[in-house]
């Protein structure tokens, strides 16, 4: 594959980068990476990844419906829409941004909800899956779909002043449940509609995962296994907090896993208790 005079031009900062060069600039745009998650966070990380030039697919999460265009309290944190954007699906507006931004990617909009029943056939035909999902269900479904079809993925979450991303390859450290386990009840903690955040924290969990996902692409770099990187705007820090290893009895990604198949059921946050 010989590079036009405008590639040349768009990348000639990656190709003096010895870890990227003319193989690397290559590898990324013969990459493909799937974003699960149009919010501030996940539109953040296409959109870099975008302009490396990974082709990026945007998919929304199985959050509440009104999530599925772009609304007006959506712009203080989602860079990728504009006012004029308001009503239209996130996807469709995403797709129309990164198309002005960089004419060599594919962009595939599709306005569809992630479900147990979809993600394995979604996540089927890409590098890495980007974890940008709004809602716990979707992140341990997203988690389990990556383990049983050994892909790797980047976690991650934002709220308040504070985010925290980890990376998840298979055969290396621990997956999201090795940590977290089970799904906290309906309530139980807040979400950013009801708790804040600030629009540029989503930004920056957003732009570490295109990162980690840019490194995972290369083979350059320690990825975040094994690791929990933590941000905090407020006292502007950043620090990686060392994980255990991979847990024996994880029933997704241990020894003698339970959880084999993708059981709707099993992705229904449970209610508080009275």
């Amino acid at each position: 594959m010989a590079f036009t005079d405008d590639q040349l031009e768009r990348y000639s900062r990656h190709l003096i980068l010895k870890e990227i060069g003319v193989r690397g600039q290559k590898k990324l745009l013969a990459a493909r990476v799937l974003v699960i998650g149009a919010g501030g966070s996940g539109l953040a990380a296409a959109i870099t990844l975008q302009e490396q030039g990974i082709e990026t697919l945007v998919v929304d999460t199985i959050g509440i419906v009104d999530d599925d265009v772009v609304d007006l309290s959506n712009l203080q944190r989602q860079i990728i829409h504009g006012t004029g954007n308001v009503g239209m699906p996130k996807v469709e507006s995403a797709a129309e941004t990164v198309t002005s931004i960089n004419p060599d990617v594919t962009v595939k909009p599709y306005h569809i909800r992630v479900s147990a029943g979809n993600i394995a056939e979604l996540i089927a035909g890409y590098d890495v899956i980007v974890d940008a999902a709004d809602n716990f269900s979707t992140k341990f479904l997203i988690n389990d779909a990556c383990v049983l079809a050994g892909k790797p993925y980047i976690y991650g979450g934002a709220l308040r002043f504070e985010g925290q991303l980890m990376t998840y390859v298979p055969g290396r450290g621990p997956c999201y449940r090795c940590i977290f386990r089970d799904m906290p009840a309906a309530g139980e903690v807040p979400s950013c509609k009801e708790a804040g955040v600030l629009g540029a924290v989503v930004g920056v969990i957003g732009s570490m995962q295109a990162v980690e996902a840019v490194k995972l692409i290369l083979g350059v770099g320690k990825p975040l296994t094994a690791r929990l990187m933590t941000f905090d705007a407020l006292a502007m820090t950043c620090r990686a907090v060392p994980l255990p290893e991979r847990e024996p009895d994880c029933p997704v990604c241990g020894e003698h896993p339970t959880i084999t198949t993708l059981d709707p059921a099993r992705y229904i946050q449970p209610a508080c208790g009275v």
